[in-house]
């Protein structure tokens, strides 16, 4: 099937791009990009150098015959250098990522998504709306990540109770949860809304919500309303109270905002 490029679209050097590709407006694909067959990159965004979009399955390597694996990429995109997108992947706009991000086929992201460099989105996960996943976070297949939640760095997801076997468990992480740096989730552990994982902590047991947990194994703390910020003394959580930067409700509250939302519905 024939392209569908732009005008307004702006391709350096060294760009390789298949067939059936939609590249919209005013979209800028840096240096040395590849683009694979498939693939649909909507308008305002920006493809950093040597990315590679649509990357092959595993399909592919039986015959060498690139099958049809979707790759859309929604608004205003901002993908740094040397990410490598597989298809079979649907991703919503504003995304954002560092350098040398991975994402894996089967993946579901939604809008106003951050991820940090080095990170890898292995397959089947879904991630939704305003999700920030910081620098070198590993999120294993199955995964199902909701809206708002924070990962920070070296955060580990795993999915194998028993590794290696053919039964895995993904992890379910609820509104609002927060994971700090260098935590592992075992496999199938549900952290539900709004809990707070301390860091260094290794979960092995389903976390409850409003509660903090920390240590190895992690244990329960107290209820997130008794942390207290470390420089002004006054009440942290549920961070969706004290946190507007890049939040829908960062001209206002996020009670305002609810209501509002409830409003036009």
């Amino acid at each position: 099937m024939p392209n569908n490029i732009s005008k307004s679209a702006i391709i350096k050097e060294g760009v390789i791009i298949g067939e059936n590709v939609t590249i919209e407006d005013n979209v800028y694909i840096d240096y040395g990009c590849i683009i694979r067959d498939n693939v649909h990159i909507k308008k305002g965004s920006f493809i950093g150098a040597r990315s590679i979009l649509g990357e092959y399955l595993v399909d592919f390597y039986n015959d060498r015959i690139n099958k049809k694996h979707p790759l859309i990429i929604g608004e205003n995109a901002l993908i740094r250098t040397e990410n490598v997108i597989y298809g079979d992947t649907i991703i919503g706009d504003n995304f954002q990522t560092g350098h040398k991000v991975t994402i894996r086929e089967n993946t579901k992201i939604g809008n106003n998504v951050k991820i940090g460099t080095l990170s890898d989105i292995q397959h089947h996960v879904y991630i939704g709306n305003y999700v920030n996943i910081h620098s070198n976070v590993f999120v294993g297949e199955k995964s199902i990540i909701k809206d708002f939640v924070w990962l920070f760095p070296h955060v580990v997801l795993t999915n194998d109770p028993t590794p290696p076997s053919n039964k895995l468990l993904g992890v379910t992480i609820e509104l609002f949860a927060v994971v700090a740096a260098r935590s592992v989730v075992l496999p199938g552990i549900h952290i539900n809304e709004d809990a707070l994982v301390g860091a260094g902590a290794v979960v092995t047991k389903d976390v409850p919500k409003e509660t903090v947990v920390a240590g190895n194994p992690a244990r329960e703390i107290c209820s997130i309303r008794k942390i207290k910020n470390k420089i002004t003394g006054e009440q942290v959580y549920p961070w969706r109270y004290t946190f507007k930067r890049d939040m829908p409700w960062e001209e206002t509250d996020y009670d305002t905002w609810v209501q509002n939302i409830s409003i036009k519905n």
